[in-house]
């Protein structure tokens, strides 16, 4: 599995916003993608500071889905107030989560 992880720079996120919504928007643009497996996105709420991590099946189709994910990166960030800082490709040596962690909270 690899991964690509973008990191972003905005505004600060009040405590109260829920990011639920705005990041599953985004993500059903990539989700389709051949190769897909999963995304997170982390955020730094009181620096405005945030990171979005995909995860692809294998090299190939990471590399096949960067003009996609390049555009909506691209769109994303300018509608949120964002820019980005980078992006960073890397090979995802081990994955462990626990049977009973819930996600979306």
């Amino acid at each position: 599995m690899f991964a690509r992880l973008s990191t972003y720079q905005g505004s600060p996120v009040p405590p109260e916003g829920d990011l639920t919504a705005r990041s599953e928007a985004i993500v059903k643009l990539v989700e389709n993608l051949p190769g897909f497996r999963g995304a997170y996105y982390l955020v730094e709420r009181e620096t405005g500071e945030a990171r979005s991590l995909t995860l692809w099946e294998n090299e190939a189709a990471m590399v096949e889905s960067e003009e996609e994910a390049a555009r909506v990166r691209a769109e994303s960030s300018q509608r949120e107030g964002q820019r980005v800082v980078s992006v960073e490709h890397f090979e995802v040596a081990f994955v462990r989560l626990a049977a009973d962690t819930p996600m979306g909270t």
